[in-house]
């Protein structure tokens, strides 16, 4: 029993180990890049978010107008 403890514990250290070394591998982009790329996930989002609003008012209004009298 104790042996299968003793492993247990060593793989939890090794899979914590091997985590931290691919995480020191990892390309982590610049403040100015992060900033830049959630500029453009908002802008992206309201420019589609626009879009679908729009679709919806032109749905509306034919709806409104020529379907509902």
């Amino acid at each position: 029993m104790l042996h299968v403890t003793c492993y247990m514990i060593n793989k939890i250290i090794q899979f914590f180990l091997e985590a931290k070394a691919e995480m020191l591998k990892v390309n982590w982009p610049t403040k100015k890049q992060t900033v830049n790329y959630t500029l453009l996930v908002v802008a992206v989002s309201l420019v589609v978010a626009g879009f679908l609003g729009g679709l919806d008012w032109i749905f509306s209004y034919i709806l409104k107008t020529f379907i509902i009298k």
